[in-house]
């Protein structure tokens, strides 16, 4: 087993975010609509011809996965530059790249100076495999059992930051042109860092954009929406993007899941359920996925199972068990294989699905729970490194 090498930039760790001068508009993160009038607004193409140079544009970006213009071939050579005066196609830095042994991958990537996000692909989930995006940077949530929720909200993440980590998924995977079949990335989860709900917008467009059938075309069926329950955003979830709905659920009662999912105390779990039952089609074929992390001697007992199998009574659904993460300084362990499977075996008797979720990533904290919170110390420790080298070099007066 090769070890895992990690490396650092001891230069960036320690350097200060500063103001930058605004960006050309990325075209990656535009709508079809948007990008149609974007073009018109720079006035690079009539009005009549936008659409049509429009949809040109499209496959180039989000089927060839072109990050230059002079790559696009049938556009007129002397449009290419007007194109890239105004605009960006450029991938965002990859900074830190690992490789589970288990062949899960991790990206930390940077959108700007001070903004980075992680996101993990996972071979061999839904049809071929599922890529974990963030939304945010940081997360608001602060929910107990979650490591990444330790971590202060940055900002949202653009619709074109969203996409970028598709396309640096597929870069990496060698997945361009779009596979028709045989793809590697066969599904998206928004499950990485942030509350997906709390930056719809982007994410409403991000998916729109990944769902394309002319670009990267992962249909929305196989896209995911996890939330915490932001009750009053399910209707519009459903509506605007027809994904599939996962709600990070962890406890049956409201005092419990008060201290696990602090948002619990503005939305609780009769709201919440009464919103599930309420999201815009659901149906035996479109089920809601609930998450339910396995605490020893907190949520796993069979009254809990019996509890669950309760709460979900008419709500088309299944049920994904998923073992602890441990992270340092973590209040919580996981509960052990055998109270798992029995707790498992309460709900499979009563019909769900509730498959337990193998721990992928662990190695290179890339589980759920796990994402940014060590490429966080690690940059934390080079700092501290380079201030004691600059105390070291002071000359003593």
């Amino acid at each position: 087993m090769r070890p895992l090498t990690l490396v650092v930039d001891l230069a960036q760790a320690n350097r200060p975010v500063s103001a930058s001068k605004p960006a050309r508009p990325n075209l990656s993160g535009l709508t079809r609509k948007a990008l149609v009038e974007a073009l018109v607004a720079a006035d690079i193409v009539r009005p009549d011809k936008a659409k049509m140079r429009a949809t040109q544009l499209w496959r180039w970006i989000h089927h060839y996965g072109v990050t230059d213009f002079d790559a696009m071939t049938d556009v007129a050579k002397e449009t290419r530059p007007l194109l890239a005066a105004h605009f960006d196609l450029a991938r965002p830095e990859v900074i830190e790249r690992q490789v589970s042994n288990d062949g899960t991958r991790k990206w930390l990537i940077r959108m700007a100076p001070g903004i980075e996000v992680e996101t993990v692909y996972i071979p061999d989930v839904g049809r071929s495999g599922a890529l974990c995006v963030s939304s945010q940077v940081g997360c608001t949530l602060n929910c107990t059992f979650c490591h990444t929720g330790t971590q202060a909200l940055v900002r949202n993440l653009t619709a074109a930051e969203i996409v970028a980590q598709v396309q640096i998924a597929r870069d990496e995977l060698g997945e361009w042109p779009s596979p028709k079949a045989d793809r590697r990335l066969s599904n998206i989860v928004f499950m990485g860092m942030g509350e997906p709900l709390y930056n719809l917008d982007n994410v409403a467009d991000a998916i729109d954009i990944i769902s394309d059938n002319e670009g990267i075309a992962i249909s929305r069926r196989r896209i995911t929406v996890s939330t915490s329950g932001v009750v009053p955003e399910l209707p519009a979830l459903g509506h605007r993007t027809q994904a599939m709905l996962a709600i990070s659920l962890h406890a049956t009662n409201d005092a419990l899941r008060d201290v696990l999912v602090p948002l619990n105390k503005k939305y609780p779990i009769a709201d919440l359920m009464a919103g599930i039952r309420g999201y815009p089609g659901l149906s035996n074929a479109r089920r809601v996925t609930f998450e339910y992390v396995m605490l020893k001697g907190v949520n796993d007992s069979p009254a809990e199972a019996l509890a669950l199998v309760r709460l979900l009574k008419g709500i088309p659904s299944k049920i994904n068990l998923i073992p602890f993460n441990p992270w340092p300084g973590s209040p919580y362990v996981c509960s052990d294989w055998p109270t798992i499977e029995a707790f498992a075996a309460v709900l499979n008797r009563a019909g769900y699905a509730s498959p337990i979720r193998t721990p992928r990533g662990r190695d290179i904290l890339a589980a759920c729970g796990q994402l940014k919170s060590e490429s966080e110390k690690l940059r934390a420790s080079a700092r501290r490194a380079l201030d004691r080298a600059a105390t070291e070099d002071v000359p003593a007066s």
